[in-house]
């Protein structure tokens, strides 16, 4: 009688069960949903859309639905659209860099010759300040000082440093870099100071117990310990190089180029294919920028 009335309490927990399996199995899907339904509506749509319009013809008044391979024979066949891809590369690497070179030495003085936590997280506030700020007034702001008659040029003339102002200051790559570099270290400083502060302290006092000086303490240790952040960084700092296109405007006064700048030209001209077309070129391009920094840093340990 006892067995009999096992069984069925038994067999009754049994699709219980299987209910908490099956709803277990899908709580993850429905959880994940909202942000797939956005990234796809939000990014993956509007990718496709520029993929698909890339093939289209067009003329001096309107795009036609078709499929061409004529925008990208003239991006990939036209030794000027070469020259502005390699022209924006080297603004890429320039910039980055410098980047990266003062971003470590800043993120690397608030992680270790900063004492205290908060006095850490106050001066990485004021890193933080000229953001309050748009990008288009802070990029503007160095014309005053990089002018012919800005303060560098009227201060080197009147200390008789130099016999007249200098030109190249502003209008040129060089105005062009310097502008980036303002606009772009902040987002350099945050992942390697993120990753400095991560590293335990003891590690570097067993190197120095062990003898090591501080440049080898520095290079053994905290230099591949940083390489996440220093990854991160370069990402950024990379792909916000490629697709700016008003501080190359502005600062080289028209003087340089790059393929933002072309794809915006494109625009104003109705080119929307071409652009379309040169948007997937350089898409394809920072995509495996991105692919060869990950295949050398594993960033999975900062995120």
């Amino acid at each position: 009688m006892t067995v009999a009335l096992e069984r069925p309490a038994i067999a009754a927990a049994k699709p219980a069960r299987r209910r908490r399996l099956s709803l277990g199995a899908v709580t993850p899907y429905l959880q994940s949903a909202p942000l797939a339904l956005i990234l796809g509506a939000f990014l993956l749509l509007p990718i496709v859309m520029i993929v698909v319009v890339s093939f289209w013809d067009y003329d001096f008044a309107a795009m036609y639905p078709d499929f061409l391979t004529t925008n990208y024979s003239d991006v990939l066949g036209s030794w000027v659209t070469w020259k502005t891809y390699l022209n924006t590369i080297k603004f890429a690497v320039i910039v980055w860099a410098l980047t990266l070179f003062i971003g470590f030495w800043v993120a690397y003085f608030l992680a270790f010759h900063i004492r205290t936590t908060a006095m850490q997280m106050v001066l990485f506030l004021v890193c933080t300040v000229p953001f309050l700020t748009s990008n288009i007034i802070r990029m503007i702001s160095w014309i005053p000082v990089l002018g012919r008659n800005g303060l560098i040029n009227s201060t080197l003339v009147q200390l008789g440093l130099v016999p007249k102002p200098i030109e190249w200051l502003l209008y040129s790559e060089f105005a062009v870099v310097l502008a980036m570099v303002h606009l772009y270290t902040l987002f350099m400083v945050t992942p390697i100071f993120n990753t400095l502060m991560r590293i335990d302290k003891s590690l570097v006092e067993a190197a120095r117990d062990a003898g090591a000086s501080g440049w080898q303490v520095l290079w053994n240790v905290i230099i591949p310990l940083a390489k996440p952040g220093m990854a991160i960084g370069t990402i950024f700092v990379v792909t916000l190089v490629m697709a700016d296109f008003s501080t190359v405007q502005v600062m080289s006064g028209g003087q340089s180029a790059s393929v933002a700048l072309m794809m915006k030209n494109q625009m104003s001209l109705l080119q929307y294919p071409a652009a379309a077309a040169n948007a997937v070129v350089l898409l394809v391009l920072v995509l495996l920028m991105v692919a060869g920094i990950l295949r050398i840093v594993d960033i999975r340990k900062e995120l």
